[in-house]
């Protein structure tokens, strides 16, 4: 038990030095980020892809992967842009809806035995389409009250390291306290166990996934707040980027092995990767591979550290 704790916290400490090490070499490129004003251009962008993050992290806790977090993130920042400024009654009920639609996802996908995958990718156009209906062309408006919650400015930190803490300890609370995320995990380990001991796996599937889809519709919101307008293309990245943040902050595709504080720091890890880039003056045609070589550095270290782990439980 004790080396179970050990290896977790390695897990964990692996992000964190790569956010780290990242952070004082972009310190040493330009010592000008070391402020209160460098940190929030750093790290701006950073409140959308944590929240996006753990929305594909609750995914797959239960061994799925959405494929249509980039497209839904998108829709989502169209309705806010448009109806949630405009008609704030009928934006709530859209975004309801939306969350709703995430959670069915959940339950036909179990029910019928579909391929997750495929399911995504399918619903991925759907958002898409939904959200070219609402925004042909880049346009809309940000709400009043997102704009400021977005750009406030606490005293000791910017609002992105602020808004990403506090994202990691509710994600911690519910994903790894609740019991909802202890049987979310469960299903992810072993989903049979949890049904002979009589919970219902549809039920948690679908909550499952319509705690996804409210992250998500806070991903999007977060991101018209910062952006004050919207695009129907404005977060396709984020579906890779929701992924790597994941494996990168210590989850995993199977076994219901996730880590809400680390998935935070592995989306801010991604953040901060291209503002480093940029100091580096790489060009911006090469800045996707360099992300890709980054994440493939961490990953290495992780691969590591599972062998390491496996001889010491053969012991």
């Amino acid at each position: 038990m004790t080396f179970r704790l050990s290896s977790d916290a390695l897990r964990l400490a692996i992000p964190a030095l790569s956010l780290t090490l990242l952070l004082a070499a972009v310190f040493w490129l330009q010592p000008r980020a070391m402020s209160y004003v460098g940190l929030n251009l750093l790290f701006n962008l950073a409140v959308p892809i944590a929240l996006a993050t753990i929305a594909q992290m609750v995914v797959m806790a239960v061994n799925d992967l959405d494929l249509s977090m980039g497209a839904f993130v998108s829709f989502v920042a169209c309705v806010t842009a448009t109806f949630l400024r405009d008609a704030p009654v009928i934006g709530v009920l859209i975004l309801a809806g939306a969350i709703a639609t995430y959670a069915g996802l959940g339950v036909v996908i179990y029910l019928r035995n579909l391929p997750s995958i495929v399911v995504t990718l399918g619903m991925s156009f759907v958002w898409g389409g939904l959200a070219v209906l609402l925004l042909p062309a880049p346009g809309g408006q940000a709400p009043d009250w997102v704009r400021w919650l977005m750009t406030v400015k606490p005293p000791l930190a910017p609002m992105a390291i602020v808004a990403s803490i506090v994202i990691a300890l509710v994600a911690h609370l519910l994903v790894m306290r609740s019991s909802l995320g202890v049987l979310m995990r469960g299903i992810g380990g072993n989903q049979r166990s949890v049904e002979r001991a009589g919970w219902s796996i549809v039920g948690a599937r679908a909550a499952a996934y319509g705690l996804a889809g409210l992250f998500a519709v806070l991903a999007g919101i977060a991101l018209v707040g910062l952006t004050t307008s919207a695009d129907s293309n404005i977060a396709l990245r984020y579906t890779l980027l929701s992924i790597a943040g994941v494996i990168l902050g210590g989850g995993e595709f199977i076994g219901g092995r996730v880590s809400p504080i680390g998935a935070v720091i592995g989306a801010l890890t991604l953040t901060l990767a291209g503002s480093f880039l940029s100091f580096l003056r790489i060009s911006p045609d090469w800045q996707i591979g360099a992300q890709g070589a980054i994440l493939i550095i961490v990953l290495a270290l992780r691969l590591m550290l599972n062998r390491l782990e496996k001889r010491e439980k053969r012991r």
